[in-house]
């Protein structure tokens, strides 16, 4: 059986190298890269092909969620799992838009990453346990009005930018 080719995206070197470690005592997965940015994730795809990219959310420039978007305009069957620290349902709506197929808190990641990159791998979703009930809220709270979604105030991908680079302190 042909191994999961993984990409791993976070901008802190020791998560990077953990993750990189709990995924290699699996059988049947394989590393194909890492990055510490969204922009050099989106290079890393393109060059890689992975099956999986395991993606941080919060990263200096381009953020995980608009990088997830411009991997999956170029690479629509390539998987993306995002990381997060917080619990939101803001960040699970947006990574549903964005495309990616799953999200696990950093907190969880000992008892949700190898589970969760199975499953994601198939082409199914995954929502780790402590998020799946802000899942099954956000998908509540979405009303139809004339048979579309009630309009939510957005950010543009360039403001997202520019609130990134400002909580980096530039």
């Amino acid at each position: 059986m042909k191994p999961v080719r993984i990409l791993v995206v976070d901008d802190h070197d020791i998560l990077r190298e953990g993750l990189k470690a709990v995924l290699l005592s699996q059988p049947g997965f394989e590393i194909c890269g890492e990055a510490a940015t969204g922009l050099a994730a989106v290079s890393m795809a393109s060059a890689e092909r992975p099956d999986v990219i395991i993606m941080d959310i919060h990263m200096p420039g381009l953020n995980g969620l608009d990088a997830t978007k411009r991997i999956l305009e170029v690479l629509p069957l390539t998987q993306i799992l995002i990381l997060s620290a917080y619990e939101s349902e803001t960040l699970i709506r947006q990574m549903l838009e964005s495309g990616a197929r799953g999200y696990v808190l950093k907190a969880d990641i000992s008892e949700d990453l190898i589970l969760a990159v199975e499953r994601i791998s198939k082409g199914r979703l995954y929502f780790a346990s402590s998020v799946s009930n802000l899942v099954l809220a956000e998908s509540r709270r979405v009303t139809a009005v004339n048979g579309e979604a009630a309009p939510r105030p957005e950010l543009t991908a360039r403001e997202r930018e520019v609130l990134q680079l400002l909580a980096d302190g530039l």
